[in-house]
């Protein structure tokens, strides 16, 4: 019985984390990908102004209103950064390490802990935002923004200390996201945004 169990929690574990790593081997890593033209169309927009220096104010004045921090901003090369700090908690997070636990806790009886899956905690949000002419005449400018997050992974105790290198990065590809933020940049600056 005991043994039905454990190999039923090794079981259960296993495709719990085989379904969460993603490998990329090296000569991947720089390829473009069927959604890269989709990605790429989502995270650009056009202005018809010769004014990069108000896009660029304007960019980071509606990213504070996302609830952003401009972190750091080069207006001679139209760069800017800006982060945000939040709860990474889920719900079904909780609820699949509770099942884990439930399904590995008569191991207990065996001497052997029960599996604790871990969690993630805490995420920084970063957006990176490009502003350039695209024609001599510098008349008209291209806006492009790329959301990610950072996210710290933990055993899931509120005051617990998170080790460096328990993190994993991603690429946040929610079109809603990118949709609020030319929405809002369109009427900070007055102009209509268009894509290609």
């Amino acid at each position: 019985m005991r043994r039905a169990l454990l190999a039923g929690a090794c079981l259960v574990l296993s495709c719990q984390l085989a379904g969460c790593v993603a490998h990329t081997r090296p000569e991947e890593l720089f390829q473009l990908t069927a959604e890269s033209p989709r990605n790429k169309a989502m995270q650009i927009r056009f202005f018809e102004t010769k004014d990069e220096a108000e896009l660029l104010s304007a960019s980071a004045a509606v990213l504070q209103d996302l609830g952003f921090q401009v972190e750091e901003s080069v207006q001679d090369v139209g760069f800017l950064r800006a982060t945000k700090e939040r709860s990474a908690r889920e719900y079904g997070q909780d609820i699949g390490r509770f099942i884990v636990w439930v399904l590995t806790s008569p191991l207990i009886l065996g001497g052997v802990a029960p599996v604790m899956l871990p969690v993630d905690l805490h995420q920084k949000i970063a957006a990176t935002l490009i502003a350039r002419p695209i024609n001599p005449e510098a008349t008209r400018q291209e806006v492009r923004i790329m959301f990610y997050r950072v996210v710290w992974k933990g055993d899931g105790h509120a005051d617990q200390y998170i080790p460096p290198g328990q993190q994993k990065m991603e690429m946040l590809r929610d079109p809603v996201m990118y949709q609020q933020f030319f929405a809002k940049l369109s009427k900070a600056v007055f102009l209509e945004a268009f894509t290609l």
